[in-house]
């Protein structure tokens, strides 16, 4: 390879501005995950075959000139990257890619396991040449376990993780998601690790983790597994247009569209039914479980009422009156919104001669923003040999020896439900030392939020599944944040950390004298984190939400579920999760800005933005062609069959994919229908297409005749990909989760002996994840340790706070005091 020519120019003010990371395979997964580098400045090469990657022909396809027409959604996973093409059959092409290599701080690999191991660019063997150079490999299931080899699509994949069988009808069938979101959630998964790898890298050494899809996914099925862990069963589908436990939580039609309802509380539902107009339902029903069971009763009463006024109308009085209200947008309205264009929502993609409108990365960083999206390259349009010069940061392998990569940083944890807390949780799961802060008049609501009963003497707040799950890898502290002594230790923990994270409504730190210019006073260095659903400005700042609303804001449900049906819900609170992964990769871009430049400064997470990546399909198509298709429900543009059918047993069900027509064929061997083989009619996608109903039924005639786990097992054994709807309470026993050790037995007090979940990537050549080292923190455990160790108080300091409550390791009631029981 020849010596390169020119000297790259790094902008100022990018993150990631000193890093070159080499892109080799293919995929939304890896396209995302390069695209949060290459957006915040990496110098990110793309390799391509010759011809370009096959993803390029996917749809929604745009006009680049010359007769061309590449994929829009894989220009927007591709903004500001450049293009190599090589084919790694060659000796010479794998030769300048290796040279590539030698300089690149980075490798991002989506090739399967077997792929890489058998190739002249083996992991192994890069590692042996060029111990400074970081690897992080993606793929759908990992590099171990029964599930390696398994061929997949999004909606299968989605199907193991929980992430379907609870969505539509009662009878069913299960509801299946339109592509584009599990690309995301893996790449910013994959990104986040990744980034505290580097983030050490110059000290400790280069890293190389291996990230899957399925335990990525399994950060949106977490709560629900918690759920059904602390239960013992799953709740059953409970229909379209119904949500949770709750009621109503689901969209409701209006005079002119779609609102999106989700109350959860007695005050919820009486401000809800004193907004209708229809106060005398309040005392009746402000039992959310009379609610639930009275649910039809309640829809035929609320939906004319309803009808009365226009969705912006409802929403603007639940604005006013704090109920978590959304309107649930279709994509030509998404896009006009006047709240996502104040904040920058969406921005130009360019490639050829195409332009056209997307998603900008949600990570508002305010000090340093992400590039506006940008040009996305044609295949092949850079040499390896005319790319500038760059030096590697790291310059020898990570080794046993070596804290984790984050070890050393602190950061204030004031988050609470699900969110904010499973964002540091990620952090802290990499080394940070996260400390919650809490109070013992407020707990973390995820501790419970029914007060009655056994919740004070029986200290049920200590036994909430789903708190350890979000809560592993911190200390706990108690502050009563309305008193001048909490605050003032607050402040004292600000000045010493690195970062602070908070999700609380935009209003909130403010009337405490908290604001993002007051915390970064204390220590300006500070990375300062707000995520409340719409951002800390704007008219629509003060919104409550819940991780449902942040769904019907974003517009999901208008290209979810069926022609006809209402706006469907995923039945997952998907806004929490997305929200909790998005800011934790927010903050890992602050701290790299910090440890470059010692600045802080305040990133401006709106959780609804999180959401837009997911729908980046839907929205390229209605920027470019002016409209989007309307809705097929459990049926694919490019797979024919596709869709979740009914296996032997009660509700028992199984997703597959035809990916090609050697697969239709396969499929019909495996049905017994040679008549299905031979007709030429049904030989190409198109023509099965056009009889879609007669496959469907053809393929249900067999798979209800066969368990739901033979069917996976007969179809993959085929060569098609399959994979059974799993509920979250069968997720513990999923044979691929235990052989990988995804799920590990703790004891912690008042809880007893449970199982709680891991992270979704292994370090180095590990078959396991790393292990948890610390339990969620009982209320307060660790008040002496931090005040006292940390923050130097005396014994009779910290005697004085806890006499005065505004330190305790118990709730307290209203009054200041615990409750007694009777």
């Amino acid at each position: 390879m020849q010596a390169t020519r020119t000297r790259r120019v790094e902008m100022p003010g990018m993150p990631l501005s000193e890093l070159r990371v080499v892109e080799i395979g293919s995929g939304d997964a890896l396209g995302y995950c390069g695209k949060l580098f290459a957006d915040f400045g990496a110098e990110v090469i793309k390799i391509e075959p010759p011809g370009g990657d096959p993803v390029r022909q996917i749809g929604p396809l745009v006009d680049t000139g010359d007769g061309r027409h590449e994929s829009g959604t894989f220009a927007w996973l591709n903004t500001n990257k450049r293009s190599v093409t090589a084919d790694l059959d060659q000796p010479a092409d794998v030769a300048r890619v290796r040279a590539l290599l030698s300089s690149a701080d980075l490798l991002l690999d989506a090739r399967h396991p077997t792929t890489i191991a058998a190739s002249a660019l083996s992991h192994d063997e890069l590692r042996r040449a060029e111990p400074g150079l970081a690897i992080t490999a993606i793929s759908w299931f990992g590099e171990h376990g029964p599930y390696r080899d398994h061929l997949t699509t999004e909606s299968v994949c989605r199907s193991l993780a929980g992430l379907v069988k609870l969505v539509g009808p009662v009878a069913g069938p299960p509801v299946l998601s339109p592509d584009g979101q599990l690309g995301v959630v893996t790449g910013l998964t994959a990104f986040i690790p990744t980034l505290a790898g580097l983030f050490a890298g110059a000290d400790q050494g280069a890293r190389r983790f291996a990230v899957n899809g399925f335990e990525s996914l399994l950060q949106v099925t977490e709560f629900d597994i918690a759920l059904a862990l602390e239960a013992g069963f799953t709740r059953p589908r409970i229909g379209l247009n119904r949500f949770g436990r709750g009621f109503p939580v689901g969209n409701y039609a209006t005079k002119d569209g779609w609102l999106g309802v989700t109350v959860v509380t007695p005050a919820q539902w009486l401000g809800f039914c004193e907004m209708l107009g229809l106060p005398e339902l309040g005392p009746r029903y402000s039992v959310t479980a009379d609610r639930f069971v009275h649910a039809q009763q309640l829809i035929e009463i609320i939906q004319p009422a309803l009808l009365r006024k226009t969705t912006s109308e409802w929403f603007e009085r639940g604005i006013a009156l704090r109920l978590p209200l959304a309107v649930v947008p279709d994509m030509a309205q998404l896009l006009t919104q006047q709240v996502f264009r104040d904040r920058g929502s969406f921005a130009k993609v360019a490639i050829g001669s195409a332009t056209f409108e997307a998603p900008v990365l949600p990570q508002h960083l305010t000090g340093s923003p992400p590039k506006p999206n940008g040009r996305a390259p044609l295949a092949g349009a850079d040499t390896a040999d005319t790319l500038p010069t760059h030096r590697r940061r790291a310059q020898r392998a990570a080794t046993a020896g070596d804290t984790l990569p984050l070890q050393g940083l602190r950061i204030i944890d004031l988050t609470m439900g699900w969110a904010g807390p499973s964002a540091v949780r990620q952090l802290g799961d990499l080394g940070a030392d996260a400390i919650k802060v809490e109070s013992c008049q407020y707990p973390d609501w995820f501790r419970g939020t029914d007060t009655r009963g056994p919740y004070f003497p029986e200290r049920t707040y200590e036994k909430t599944y789903w708190f350890q799950t979000m809560n592993r890898n911190k200390r706990g502290i108690t502050l009563d944040l309305t008193t001048d002594a909490g605050l003032t230790l607050l402040k004292r923990l600000l000045a010493e950390a690195d970062a602070v994270i908070d999700n609380y409504a935009a209003d909130v730190l403010p009337r405490l004298g908290l604001d993002v210019a007051a915390m970064r006073a204390i220590n300006p260095r500070l990375v300062v984190v707000t995520m409340p659903a719409f951002g800390v400005s704007g008219p629509w700042r003060n919104v409550r939400a819940y991780g449902s609303t942040l769904e019907q804001a974003s517009g999901l449900p208008s290209i979810t579920g069926r022609d006809g049906d209402p706006p469907t819900m995923v039945h997952a609170a998907l806004g929490d999760p997305i929200g909790g992964i998005n800011a934790a990769a927010a903050l890992m871009l602050g701290l790299m800005h910090q440890k470059t430049t010692g600045e802080g400064q305040h990133i401006d997470l709106a959780q609804v933005e999180c959401m837009l990546p997911l729908l980046a399909p839907a929205l390229i198509e209605q920027a470019t062609t002016g409209a989007t298709a309307p809705r097929i429900g459990n049926r694919h543009p490019r797979f024919v069959p596709h869709g979740c059918f009914p296996c032997l047993g009660e509700d028992q069900w199984v997703t597959l994919a035809v990916q090609s027509d050697a697969q239709w064929q396969a499929l019909c061997d495996v049905m017994h229908r040679p008549d299905f083989a031979a007709d030429p009619a049904l030989a190409s996608a198109e023509g099965r297409r056009a009889d879609e109903d007669r496959v469907e039924g053809a393929v249900r005639q067999w798979t209800a005749t066969v368990r739901p786990d033979l069917a996976m097992v007969t179809l993959q054994q085929a060569g098609i990909a399959a994979g059974v709807a799993r509920l979250p309470t069968d997720l513990p026993g999923d044979p691929h989760l235990m052989a990988i050790g995804h799920w590990q037995p703790v004891v912690r007090p008042f809880m007893g002996p449970h199982l709680l979940p891991s992270v979704s990537y292994r370090e180095g050549d590990a078959t396991t994840p790393y292990a948890i080292e610390r339990l969620a923190p009982t209320l307060g455990q660790h008040n002496a340790e931090i005040l006292g160790g940390l923050l130097g108080l005396d014994d009779h300091s910290i005697a004085k706070l806890r006499e005065d409550n505004v330190i305790g390791d118990t709730a307290l009631s209203k009054t200041g005091k615990p409750a007694r029981a009777g």
